[in-house]
């Protein structure tokens, strides 16, 4: 299916008039950045790359989109005709999917002809500003859980296709599993799921709809324990699976009080190894204050699908370079800084970032070098001398610095290795260590400036 059209009316627009202008042809860079996070978020998390790389390949101009467009006199014949040949033969740089990313910083850049770079703003922006809310919501609830897991169950309370999407992005930045069926046979994301207050409902008590359950899915499995009362569902679930009872799920009431009381109860009964998970409006401040609860994983839905209160991440796309030239908007509020970027993270003698430098790149260069990690990885090498960073950056160091602009697409073509399954698990690991490498800070979810300076460096490194 083509991805054509997933888009704005006014990109046709502007294309339909760069081809009379003469515009069309000129080179041009574009960068995806932010304003601003939102409020007390200590940094975002730049997510789906695998899924705008997958759009991009069917993003053709097929014979129903240009009818389509031709019906509604949104092109011309010349415009159809330069769309039936579209294909993408740009390069585009990028953060590493998983990274995280703070305001004003450029996490991709687009470089290519004016038409060809245009049409793709809509589609780019789309599908980043939805997978890194996701992302950056799901990563402050896996950093409030500590060790114990997150299952993602949000389907329900987003659009279909946005359901899969946001299991994805939520993976990627340590939920242990998800619902969802078609992000599982998609992305390979691990699913689960045991039953809803309508299965206890539809038999005639909660001991049956327990037998039922244990009988189909063995006595690992988990029983929702609170749809009439909870300390009655417990014994009737432990006296139906006995002590060797997977889990026990409790889905409403003071979740902290209501845990204390299950654990105490399970244990007085044998079950000291049936773990306990909480589900029912969960965001990372619930989860944050269950702490000290004896609750063994956590279940999100609405809060993780509708970006905890932060449904986009504020991206926007905009020109910075035009025939190798700086240009740059002096809109009030909505200024841009003109010139393609080179994003570097800089780092300390023990391996943890201290800032990120952005330097301007000479006219026509690569917004970064062509290297998909530092020497150490995503972490650094720790060879670095533990300097703070000075008052005027100095150049990029190769041992203690990591370029966070990296190449995605290349003449066209995109980098292998992340899509699918394995691009999913790449950005996963990515941002375990990209997380890990940022101070500690960063994982705390009360309200709080960003975890990392950034550091708009004067001169070209």
């Amino acid at each position: 299916m083509s991805t054509a059209l997933l888009t704005d009316h006014y990109e046709l627009t502007m294309l339909r008039a760069a081809l009379r202008s003469g515009a069309a042809d000129r080179r041009v860079v574009f960068e995806v950045f932010t304003r601003s996070l939102p409020p007390g978020r200590r940094f975002g998390v730049f997510a789906g790359t695998g899924r705008l790389l997958d759009a991009l390949a069917d993003f053709r101009f097929g014979p129903p989109e240009l009818a389509a467009l031709r019906a509604a006199d949104v092109i011309d014949e010349a415009t159809a005709q330069w769309l039936a040949d579209y294909h993408f033969g740009g390069d585009i740089h990028g953060f590493a999917e998983g990274e995280p990313f703070f305001a004003e910083t450029p996490v991709l850049a687009v470089e290519g002809t004016f038409a060809e770079t245009v049409l793709l703003e809509t589609l780019v922006l789309a599908i980043l500003n939805h997978d890194s809310a996701i992302a950056a919501a799901g990563a402050r609830m896996v950093g409030a859980a500590g060790d114990r897991p997150c299952l993602e169950m949000g389907s329900r309370r987003t659009h279909e296709a946005a359901a899969v999407a946001a299991a994805r992005a939520a993976y990627l930045v340590g939920f242990a599993a998800t619902s969802n069926l078609e992000a599982a046979r998609t992305y390979e994301v691990p699913s689960v799921g045991t039953s809803a207050h309508a299965f206890t409902l539809v038999h005639p008590s909660e001991a049956e709809a327990f037998a039922a359950q244990v009988a189909a899915l063995g006595v690992g499995t988990t029983l929702l324990v609170d749809t009439y009362d909870v300390p009655a569902g417990v014994a009737a679930a432990v006296a139906t699976a006995g002590t060797e009872l997977g889990a026990v799920r409790i889905d409403s009431g003071d979740l902290g009080r209501v845990a204390g009381a299950v654990r105490a109860q399970l244990d007085g009964l044998g079950a000291t190894r049936t773990r306990i998970i909480a589900t029912g409006d969960l965001d990372e401040h619930a989860i944050a204050r269950l702490g000290d609860a004896p609750v063994d994983g956590y279940g999100v839905g609405t809060s993780l699908v509708t970006g905890a209160g932060a449904p986009t991440a504020g991206f926007v796309y905009k020109l910075v370079e035009v025939d190798g030239e700086p240009v740059a908007k002096r809109s009030v509020g909505k200024s841009t800084r003109g010139g393609r970027k080179r994003v570097v993270r800089r780092h300390d003698l023990n391996g943890r970032a201290v800032a990120d430098v952005i330097f301007p790149s000479p006219p026509g260069s690569p917004s970064a070098p062509d290297r998909l990690s530092g020497p150490s990885g995503p972490g650094v090498d720790p060879a670095g001398s533990g300097d703070a960073l000075p008052a005027s950056p100095r150049p990029p160091d190769p041992a203690r610095d990591r370029d966070l602009l990296r190449p995605l697409v290349k003449a066209g073509e995109p980098v292998g290795g992340l899509t699918g399954p394995a691009g999913t698990r790449r950005a996963r690991e990515h941002h375990r260590l990209a997380l890990a490498a940022l101070p500690p800070t960063a994982r705390e979810v009360g309200y709080g400036p960003p975890c990392l300076p950034v550091v708009h460096a004067e001169g070209r490194p």
